[in-house]
Formats: C-alpha cells, structure tokens, sequence
C-alpha cells in the first residue's frame, strides 16, 4: 500500500480554494453548418488549488511541515489527500454548519492518551453496492437534510460531487455523481460529508517552492494539485 499523508488544513490553511471536475468530453467533428457535438465520457479528473496559504516567520512549525511535505512528495510522484472544504453545500440537517464534535467512549472514558473520538454532524451510507465506474449511486440519509443535490462526499480518498436527484424513495436518494466511481464503494458505506478529501500529486515538480520575505516576516504561496487517477487505475488492475 503507498504511502499516503493528508494536508494539514488548519496548519497551513489557504485563503481561498478551488475544486473543479475537469471533464474528458470527445468531439464529432464538426458539421457542415459548423456545429460540433460534444460527448461527454464521465471520466473526468479532479483540479484542486490552494490560493494565498497563510504562512508567517513566527512560526517555525508552519515551515517545517511546509518542508517535510515537500521532501516527502518528492515532486509529482508522491501522494496526498488533499481535503476540500464543503460546509457551503453540505446537507447540515440543521440547515446551516454544524462542527465535527469529540465524545468520549460509551462509559464516559477515553482513549489512552486522553483524546477522543471525532464525530461528524453528517452521517449518510450507501444503499448498495456501488460498482467501480459507475456514474450513479443510492444514498441512505442517517443525518443530514433532506436534500443531496449538489453535495460533496468522499470515500477512501476519492472525492465525489452529486448532480440532480434521479429517484428519491424515502430517505433514500439515487443521484449521478463525478467523475465516474474510482473504487468499489460496499452497501453500507460510510461517507465522508463533514471534511471530504481527494487522492491528489502536486501538478508540478516545483509546485511546493515558497519564498522566505525578510522583510514582510511571512509567505503566501499557492499550490495546485491534481487527481491521482493513475493510483485508481493501479488498484483497479490489482497492481497495489
């Protein structure tokens, strides 16, 4: 199994992010009054960049996890979960955002070094199997609101957004989603609503270089990251 570390989001947080599906669409040609169908093939990729990550002199941790990141990429090649945030869309059954709580254990005890366990506000599972490259799903809603259109959720890593509702039955919901399904998602998945990320490698080699300002005492680099389809492609084909 690679080796695989997660962004420190409340470490190094940028100031603006953005999260895009590129989509694979393939053209006809065009026709001879000039119009050309498209096609749409639902193998689309994730885009995800961090603008402006806040970063100051004063503290020496934001640079050394900066640095260790980057010595453990090694440039494009490494893998990391990237997380994008979702709280404007997300099916907070409150309506509104809703923090992830910690809880101790049944009998009120924690684990052995005192923390404790980290509940999400949303707890949706799959209703069904999901198949690897499927472009639908059945979503069971446990808590959230009653709608999940235009939501993003993640599983293992792999990072989803829903369309349009094609059935809803109860609490449960048929939705398409992209890009198309990396993995085989088991009936009673649980679903990652609260802080979904992506399996992502930098999309430059040089993507991680920052300057030290003497003067300003702080940094506010940019990085871009891209899907890691080639890691799904490998587990599909058994190679992982």
């Amino acid at each position: 199994m690679p080796d695989i570390i997660e962004w420190p989001f409340c470490l190094l947080t940028p100031r603006q992010i953005q999260a895009n599906v590129v989509p694979f669409t393939r053209s006809g040609g065009k026709s001879l009054g000039g119009v050309e169908p498209v096609t749409r093939t639902d193998l689309g990729y994730w885009v995800i960049d961090y603008a402006s990550i806040a970063m100051q002199n004063r503290y020496r941790n934001q640079w050394r996890s900066w640095q260790a990141i980057r010595q453990k990429l090694g440039g494009r090649s490494g893998l990391i979960a990237v997380r994008v945030p979702s709280a404007l869309s997300a099916p907070y059954e409150s309506g509104s955002f809703e923090p992830i709580v910690d809880l101790p254990h049944s009998d009120e005890s924690f684990f052995d070094d005192d923390t404790s366990y980290e509940q999400g506000a949303i707890s949706v599972v799959t209703d069904g199997n999901t198949p690897l490259g499927a472009t639908t799903t059945r979503l069971r809603i446990i808590k959230a609101a009653t709608d999940l259109v235009g939501v993003r959720f993640s599983y293992n890593h792999a990072l989803y957004e829903t369309g349009p509702a094609m059935d809803v039955d109860g609490d449960i919901w048929t939705v398409s989603i992209s890009p198309s399904v990396r993995e085989f998602i088991p009936s009673g998945a649980s679903l990652e609503f609260d802080r979904p990320t992506c399996l992502c490698h930098l999309s430059e080699d040089r993507g991680m270089d920052v300057q030290q300002d003497a003067i300003g005492k702080n940094a506010s680099p940019n990085v871009s990251f891209t899907e890691a389809t080639d890691y799904w492609n490998q587990l599909a084909l058994g190679l992982i």
